[in-house]
């Protein structure tokens, strides 16, 4: 987990059908990148999925066939 970069932001955020300008995207970076900071001793070491897409997946009751 790496902070991110202002031209990171401004990727994703094309990616997502959401364009910002530099100026924005330099602002989204410079808020959020304290959180990555706080993470990076951690990353990787939680014990749970931080990947939402599993989750449901995971907890949804097995079905006999």
């Amino acid at each position: 987990m790496t902070r991110p970069s202002a031209k990171d932001i401004k990727a994703i955020a094309d990616v997502a059908g959401v364009p910002v300008d530099n100026e924005v995207a330099a602002r989204i970076a410079n808020s959020i990148g304290p959180a990555f900071e706080n993470f990076a001793p951690v990353a990787g070491t939680l014990p749970f999925d931080l990947e939402p897409a599993t989750f449901l997946l995971v907890h949804a009751p097995k079905v006999a066939k």
